[in-house]
Protein backbone atom coordinates (compact mmCIF):
# COMPACT_ATOMS: atom_id res chain seq x y z
CA UNK A 1 0.00 0.00 0.00
CA UNK A 2 1.27 3.26 -1.10
CA UNK A 3 2.09 5.52 1.81
CA UNK A 4 -0.49 8.82 1.65
CA UNK A 5 2.36 11.20 1.70
CA UNK A 6 3.36 9.55 -1.81
CA UNK A 7 0.72 9.47 -3.73
CA UNK A 8 0.24 10.11 -7.30
CA UNK A 9 -2.64 13.10 -7.87
CA UNK A 10 -4.80 10.55 -9.25
CA UNK A 11 -4.08 7.61 -7.27
CA UNK A 12 -6.85 6.75 -4.88
CA UNK A 13 -6.25 4.12 -1.45
CA UNK A 14 -9.17 2.91 0.96
CA UNK A 15 -6.01 1.88 3.46
CA UNK A 16 -8.09 -0.40 5.91
CA UNK A 17 -9.62 -1.81 3.09
CA UNK A 18 -6.24 -2.19 1.05
CA UNK A 19 -7.51 -1.11 -2.03
CA UNK A 20 -4.89 0.89 -3.98
CA UNK A 21 -6.77 2.19 -7.35
CA UNK A 22 -5.45 4.72 -10.35
CA UNK A 23 -9.01 6.87 -11.03
CA UNK A 24 -8.76 9.15 -14.18
CA UNK A 25 -11.84 11.59 -14.36
CA UNK A 26 -11.87 11.45 -18.48
CA UNK A 27 -13.63 8.50 -19.74
CA UNK A 28 -11.95 9.11 -23.07
CA UNK A 29 -11.62 11.99 -26.05
CA UNK A 30 -13.60 12.60 -28.73
CA UNK A 31 -11.20 15.14 -31.80
CA UNK A 32 -9.69 16.99 -28.62
CA UNK A 33 -12.98 17.44 -26.75
CA UNK A 34 -12.48 15.21 -23.20
CA UNK A 35 -15.97 13.42 -22.33
CA UNK A 36 -15.83 12.79 -18.40
CA UNK A 37 -16.88 10.17 -16.04
CA UNK A 38 -18.60 12.58 -14.39
CA UNK A 39 -21.49 13.16 -17.09
CA UNK A 40 -21.33 9.20 -18.37
CA UNK A 41 -21.95 8.04 -14.59
CA UNK A 42 -24.92 10.94 -14.49
CA UNK A 43 -26.37 9.75 -17.62
CA UNK A 44 -25.98 6.42 -17.15
CA UNK A 45 -27.66 6.98 -14.22
CA UNK A 46 -30.23 8.56 -15.41
CA UNK A 47 -30.72 5.94 -18.34
CA UNK A 48 -31.49 3.16 -15.98
CA UNK A 49 -33.91 5.32 -13.86
CA UNK A 50 -35.81 5.95 -16.78
CA UNK A 51 -35.76 1.92 -18.40
CA UNK A 52 -36.94 1.39 -14.89
CA UNK A 53 -40.03 3.82 -14.57
CA UNK A 54 -41.27 3.21 -17.82
CA UNK A 55 -41.25 -0.42 -16.70
CA UNK A 56 -43.52 0.32 -14.20
CA UNK A 57 -45.71 3.25 -15.51
CA UNK A 58 -49.16 0.46 -15.88
CA UNK A 59 -48.75 -0.69 -12.82
CA UNK A 60 -49.42 2.82 -11.18
CA UNK A 61 -52.23 3.46 -14.06
CA UNK A 62 -49.83 5.86 -15.50
CA UNK A 63 -50.21 5.64 -19.62
CA UNK A 64 -46.52 5.32 -21.05
CA UNK A 65 -47.21 7.11 -24.32
CA UNK A 66 -48.73 10.27 -22.54
CA UNK A 67 -45.72 9.93 -19.74
CA UNK A 68 -42.83 9.80 -21.84
CA UNK A 69 -43.52 13.87 -22.41
CA UNK A 70 -43.33 14.44 -18.76
CA UNK A 71 -40.17 12.34 -17.82
CA UNK A 72 -38.68 13.86 -20.81
CA UNK A 73 -39.37 17.30 -19.47
CA UNK A 74 -38.59 16.32 -15.72
CA UNK A 75 -34.84 15.25 -17.03
CA UNK A 76 -34.16 18.28 -18.67
CA UNK A 77 -35.64 20.03 -15.29
CA UNK A 78 -33.45 18.50 -13.47
CA UNK A 79 -30.43 19.06 -15.25
CA UNK A 80 -30.79 22.43 -15.41
CA UNK A 81 -32.27 22.97 -11.99
CA UNK A 82 -29.11 21.46 -10.39
CA UNK A 83 -27.01 23.96 -12.06
CA UNK A 84 -28.64 26.76 -11.41
CA UNK A 85 -28.93 25.61 -7.81
CA UNK A 86 -25.21 25.41 -8.10
CA UNK A 87 -24.48 28.48 -9.33
CA UNK A 88 -26.85 30.60 -6.98
CA UNK A 89 -25.38 29.24 -3.42
CA UNK A 90 -21.75 29.30 -5.41
CA UNK A 91 -22.54 32.82 -7.07
CA UNK A 92 -18.98 34.43 -6.11
CA UNK A 93 -17.56 31.22 -7.96
CA UNK A 94 -18.94 31.92 -11.08
CA UNK A 95 -19.89 35.81 -10.92
CA UNK A 96 -18.28 37.39 -14.20
CA UNK A 97 -17.13 34.08 -15.84
CA UNK A 98 -20.47 33.01 -17.50
CA UNK A 99 -19.14 30.45 -20.01
CA UNK A 100 -18.30 28.48 -16.61
CA UNK A 101 -21.59 28.20 -15.77
CA UNK A 102 -22.73 26.24 -18.63
CA UNK A 103 -19.55 24.02 -17.95
CA UNK A 104 -20.57 20.62 -15.99
CA UNK A 105 -18.43 18.04 -17.14
CA UNK A 106 -16.31 18.82 -14.20
CA UNK A 107 -19.27 19.06 -11.43
CA UNK A 108 -21.60 21.40 -9.62
CA UNK A 109 -24.71 19.65 -10.03
CA UNK A 110 -26.62 19.96 -6.74
CA UNK A 111 -29.01 16.96 -6.18
CA UNK A 112 -31.99 18.81 -4.28
CA UNK A 113 -31.78 21.80 -6.92
CA UNK A 114 -31.97 18.54 -9.69
CA UNK A 115 -35.45 17.53 -7.48
CA UNK A 116 -36.96 20.92 -7.43
CA UNK A 117 -36.56 21.00 -11.03
CA UNK A 118 -37.48 17.90 -12.09
CA UNK A 119 -40.92 17.82 -9.79
CA UNK A 120 -41.95 21.62 -11.38
CA UNK A 121 -40.84 21.17 -14.76
CA UNK A 122 -42.00 17.41 -14.88
CA UNK A 123 -45.27 18.24 -13.14
CA UNK A 124 -46.42 21.04 -15.52
CA UNK A 125 -45.87 18.70 -18.45
CA UNK A 126 -47.91 16.06 -17.14
CA UNK A 127 -50.81 18.40 -15.89
CA UNK A 128 -50.49 19.19 -20.03
CA UNK A 129 -51.21 15.68 -20.65
CA UNK A 130 -53.44 15.44 -18.29
CA UNK A 131 -51.82 12.82 -16.22
CA UNK A 132 -52.20 12.37 -12.66
CA UNK A 133 -49.12 13.41 -10.87
CA UNK A 134 -49.23 11.46 -7.93
CA UNK A 135 -48.60 8.03 -8.76
CA UNK A 136 -46.43 9.16 -11.25
CA UNK A 137 -44.18 10.85 -8.56
CA UNK A 138 -44.31 7.51 -6.76
CA UNK A 139 -42.79 6.00 -9.88
CA UNK A 140 -40.04 8.53 -10.09
CA UNK A 141 -39.12 8.51 -6.91
CA UNK A 142 -37.97 4.82 -6.69
CA UNK A 143 -35.92 5.79 -10.12
CA UNK A 144 -34.85 8.78 -8.07
CA UNK A 145 -32.99 6.75 -5.89
CA UNK A 146 -31.63 4.52 -8.57
CA UNK A 147 -30.23 7.22 -10.82
CA UNK A 148 -28.71 8.76 -7.73
CA UNK A 149 -26.86 5.76 -6.21
CA UNK A 150 -25.25 5.55 -9.74
CA UNK A 151 -24.64 9.14 -10.50
CA UNK A 152 -22.72 9.65 -7.00
CA UNK A 153 -19.93 7.10 -8.43
CA UNK A 154 -19.29 10.53 -10.68
CA UNK A 155 -18.05 12.40 -7.25
CA UNK A 156 -15.87 9.30 -7.37
CA UNK A 157 -13.60 9.67 -10.26
CA UNK A 158 -13.35 13.44 -9.63
CA UNK A 159 -12.34 12.72 -6.50
CA UNK A 160 -14.79 15.05 -4.91
CA UNK A 161 -18.11 15.12 -1.86
CA UNK A 162 -15.65 13.90 0.64
CA UNK A 163 -15.41 14.21 4.38
CA UNK A 164 -13.25 15.58 7.39
CA UNK A 165 -10.90 13.28 8.84
CA UNK A 166 -11.62 9.52 9.76
CA UNK A 167 -10.33 6.14 11.23
CA UNK A 168 -13.12 4.07 9.96
CA UNK A 169 -12.84 0.79 7.97
CA UNK A 170 -14.22 2.94 4.40
CA UNK A 171 -11.78 5.71 4.86
CA UNK A 172 -10.22 6.85 1.62
CA UNK A 173 -7.38 9.30 0.48
CA UNK A 174 -5.96 10.51 -2.72
CA UNK A 175 -3.19 12.52 -3.92
CA UNK A 176 -5.41 15.42 -4.75
CA UNK A 177 -7.44 15.02 -1.70
CA UNK A 178 -3.89 15.47 0.26
CA UNK A 179 -2.81 18.11 -1.75
CA UNK A 180 -6.39 19.82 -1.18
CA UNK A 181 -6.01 19.45 2.25
CA UNK A 182 -2.38 20.90 2.47
CA UNK A 183 -3.83 23.93 0.60
CA UNK A 184 -6.86 24.44 2.78
CA UNK A 185 -4.34 23.90 5.74
CA UNK A 186 -1.96 27.04 4.29
CA UNK A 187 -4.84 29.47 3.67
CA UNK A 188 -5.33 31.55 6.75
CA UNK A 189 -9.01 32.40 6.00
CA UNK A 190 -10.03 28.71 5.81
CA UNK A 191 -12.74 27.63 7.98
CA UNK A 192 -11.45 26.60 11.50
CA UNK A 193 -12.79 22.89 10.91
CA UNK A 194 -10.51 22.52 7.28
CA UNK A 195 -7.41 24.17 8.93
CA UNK A 196 -7.73 21.25 11.46
CA UNK A 197 -7.84 18.25 8.80
CA UNK A 198 -4.76 16.47 8.71
CA UNK A 199 -3.47 15.57 4.84
CA UNK A 200 -1.55 12.01 6.32
CA UNK A 201 -4.84 10.94 7.26
CA UNK A 202 -7.90 9.45 5.00
CA UNK A 203 -11.23 11.16 4.62
CA UNK A 204 -14.84 10.22 4.46
CA UNK A 205 -15.79 8.44 1.61
CA UNK A 206 -19.26 10.15 1.72
CA UNK A 207 -20.38 9.32 -2.00
CA UNK A 208 -19.93 6.11 -1.00
CA UNK A 209 -22.38 5.80 2.14
CA UNK A 210 -24.86 8.04 -0.47
CA UNK A 211 -24.39 5.79 -3.01
CA UNK A 212 -25.29 2.82 -0.75
CA UNK A 213 -28.05 4.26 1.02
CA UNK A 214 -30.12 5.73 -2.52
CA UNK A 215 -29.51 1.76 -3.91
CA UNK A 216 -30.59 0.33 -0.29
CA UNK A 217 -33.46 2.26 -0.65
CA UNK A 218 -34.20 1.89 -4.36
CA UNK A 219 -34.47 -2.47 -3.60
CA UNK A 220 -36.71 -1.32 -0.09
CA UNK A 221 -39.02 1.48 -2.18
CA UNK A 222 -39.61 -0.92 -5.14
CA UNK A 223 -40.66 -3.89 -2.61
CA UNK A 224 -42.59 -1.68 -0.66
CA UNK A 225 -44.54 -0.09 -3.09
CA UNK A 226 -45.31 -3.67 -5.25
CA UNK A 227 -46.68 -5.30 -1.47
CA UNK A 228 -48.26 -2.52 0.33
CA UNK A 229 -48.74 0.58 -1.29
CA UNK A 230 -51.92 2.44 0.43
CA UNK A 231 -51.97 5.86 -1.39
CA UNK A 232 -51.24 7.52 -4.60
CA UNK A 233 -48.04 9.48 -3.37
CA UNK A 234 -46.87 7.52 -0.69
CA UNK A 235 -44.19 6.77 -2.08
CA UNK A 236 -42.90 9.55 -2.87
CA UNK A 237 -43.01 10.54 0.69
CA UNK A 238 -41.09 7.74 1.52
CA UNK A 239 -38.43 8.88 -0.80
CA UNK A 240 -38.37 12.07 0.88
CA UNK A 241 -38.35 11.24 4.63
CA UNK A 242 -35.54 8.42 3.33
CA UNK A 243 -33.00 10.63 1.70
CA UNK A 244 -33.85 13.47 3.35
CA UNK A 245 -32.63 11.27 6.53
CA UNK A 246 -29.58 10.23 5.09
CA UNK A 247 -28.59 13.72 3.23
CA UNK A 248 -29.14 15.60 6.80
CA UNK A 249 -26.40 13.23 8.61
CA UNK A 250 -24.02 13.06 5.62
CA UNK A 251 -23.89 16.37 4.81
CA UNK A 252 -22.68 17.11 8.10
CA UNK A 253 -19.75 15.20 7.47
CA UNK A 254 -18.70 16.99 4.32
CA UNK A 255 -16.36 19.52 3.51
CA UNK A 256 -18.00 20.77 0.27
CA UNK A 257 -21.42 22.13 1.84
CA UNK A 258 -23.12 24.76 0.11
CA UNK A 259 -23.54 27.53 2.93
CA UNK A 260 -25.66 30.31 3.81
CA UNK A 261 -23.74 32.47 6.92
CA UNK A 262 -22.90 29.39 9.01
CA UNK A 263 -26.04 27.25 7.54
CA UNK A 264 -25.54 24.46 5.48
CA UNK A 265 -27.99 24.73 2.83
CA UNK A 266 -29.10 20.86 2.20
CA UNK A 267 -28.81 20.16 6.03
CA UNK A 268 -31.38 21.93 6.62
CA UNK A 269 -33.04 21.90 3.73
CA UNK A 270 -33.44 17.76 4.68
CA UNK A 271 -34.81 18.28 8.26
CA UNK A 272 -37.28 19.74 7.39
CA UNK A 273 -38.14 17.70 4.30
CA UNK A 274 -37.77 14.67 7.03
CA UNK A 275 -40.26 16.61 8.82
CA UNK A 276 -42.85 17.65 6.78
CA UNK A 277 -42.53 14.42 4.87
CA UNK A 278 -43.23 12.37 7.84
CA UNK A 279 -45.88 14.48 9.39
CA UNK A 280 -47.56 13.80 5.65
CA UNK A 281 -47.40 10.05 5.72
CA UNK A 282 -49.00 9.85 8.95
CA UNK A 283 -51.72 12.54 8.57
CA UNK A 284 -52.66 10.73 5.05
CA UNK A 285 -52.07 7.32 6.34
CA UNK A 286 -54.64 7.84 9.10
CA UNK A 287 -57.09 9.09 6.58
CA UNK A 288 -57.16 6.91 4.02
CA UNK A 289 -57.55 4.17 6.83
CA UNK A 290 -60.50 5.79 8.10
CA UNK A 291 -61.88 5.94 4.33
CA UNK A 292 -61.15 2.26 4.17
CA UNK A 293 -62.78 0.79 0.77
CA UNK A 294 -63.92 4.18 -0.12
CA UNK A 295 -60.32 4.65 -0.98
CA UNK A 296 -59.29 3.62 -4.26
CA UNK A 297 -55.79 3.90 -5.56
CA UNK A 298 -55.61 5.53 -9.13
CA UNK A 299 -54.39 2.24 -10.73
CA UNK A 300 -57.76 0.50 -9.88
CA UNK A 301 -59.90 3.36 -11.49
CA UNK A 302 -62.03 2.93 -14.45
CA UNK A 303 -60.19 5.74 -15.64
CA UNK A 304 -57.00 4.32 -15.25
CA UNK A 305 -58.39 0.82 -16.73
CA UNK A 306 -59.64 2.82 -19.62
CA UNK A 307 -56.71 4.47 -20.58
CA UNK A 308 -54.22 1.41 -19.98
CA UNK A 309 -56.80 -0.58 -22.68
CA UNK A 310 -57.02 2.55 -25.13
CA UNK A 311 -52.84 2.72 -24.84
CA UNK A 312 -52.55 -1.36 -25.44
CA UNK A 313 -55.04 -1.17 -28.48
CA UNK A 314 -52.55 1.69 -30.24
CA UNK A 315 -50.06 -0.63 -29.59
CA UNK A 316 -51.55 -3.49 -30.74
CA UNK A 317 -52.61 -1.83 -34.14
CA UNK A 318 -49.10 -0.14 -34.40
CA UNK A 319 -47.35 -3.61 -34.29
CA UNK A 320 -49.57 -5.01 -37.21
CA UNK A 321 -49.39 -4.15 -40.72
CA UNK A 322 -52.31 -1.90 -42.21
CA UNK A 323 -54.02 -4.67 -44.48
CA UNK A 324 -54.42 -6.77 -41.37
CA UNK A 325 -55.77 -4.36 -38.95
CA UNK A 326 -59.75 -4.62 -40.07
CA UNK A 327 -63.30 -3.73 -38.05
CA UNK A 328 -64.20 -6.47 -35.62
CA UNK A 329 -67.24 -7.13 -36.78
CA UNK A 330 -66.00 -7.78 -40.76
CA UNK A 331 -62.66 -9.77 -39.33
CA UNK A 332 -65.27 -12.28 -37.24
CA UNK A 333 -67.71 -12.46 -40.39
CA UNK A 334 -64.55 -13.44 -42.43
CA UNK A 335 -63.18 -15.82 -40.12
CA UNK A 336 -66.74 -17.70 -39.55
CA UNK A 337 -67.37 -17.89 -43.35
CA UNK A 338 -63.55 -19.13 -43.94
CA UNK A 339 -64.79 -21.97 -41.13
CA UNK A 340 -67.84 -23.16 -43.02
CA UNK A 341 -67.79 -22.63 -46.74
CA UNK A 342 -71.06 -23.87 -46.79
CA UNK A 343 -73.15 -20.76 -45.24
CA UNK A 344 -72.65 -18.77 -48.08
CA UNK A 345 -74.44 -20.95 -50.85
CA UNK A 346 -77.34 -21.70 -48.03
CA UNK A 347 -78.13 -18.59 -47.61
CA UNK A 348 -77.60 -18.10 -51.02
CA UNK A 349 -80.09 -20.95 -51.61
CA UNK A 350 -82.74 -19.45 -49.20
CA UNK A 351 -82.50 -16.11 -50.54
CA UNK A 352 -83.46 -17.78 -54.24
CA UNK A 353 -86.18 -19.44 -52.32
CA UNK A 354 -87.83 -16.56 -50.78
CA UNK A 355 -87.62 -14.74 -54.26
CA UNK A 356 -89.09 -17.25 -55.80
CA UNK A 357 -92.27 -17.94 -53.56
CA UNK A 358 -94.05 -14.55 -54.83
CA UNK A 359 -93.79 -15.56 -58.30
CA UNK A 360 -94.94 -19.27 -57.75
CA UNK A 361 -98.09 -17.60 -56.11
CA UNK A 362 -98.75 -15.70 -58.63
CA UNK A 363 -99.16 -18.52 -61.26
CA UNK A 364 -101.36 -20.42 -58.87
CA UNK A 365 -103.48 -17.32 -58.69
CA UNK A 366 -104.00 -17.33 -62.43
CA UNK A 367 -104.98 -20.96 -63.14
CA UNK A 368 -107.41 -20.47 -60.45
Amino acid sequence: MTAISELKQNEVIFPKLGIDITVNDTAFSIFGLDIKWYGLLITLGMLLAMIYCFSQMKKYGVDPDRAIDAVIAGVIGALVGARVYYVVMEWDSYAGNWKSIFNIRNGGLAIYGGLIGAVLVGGLVAKFRKLKILPLLDIASIGFLLGQGIGRWGNFTNQEAFGYNTDGLFGMTSGKIRDWIISVNSDMSSPPDLIAMKSDMPVHPCFLYESVWCLLGFVLLAIFAKKIRKFDGQIFLMYLCWYGTERFFIEGLRTDSLIIGTIRVSQALSAVLVVVSAVLLVVIGSKVKRMGSDYVLYVDTEESKELIRQSEERARKKDKPEEEVQPDGEQESIEENESDPGVTSDKKDESDSVEAEPEELKIESEEE
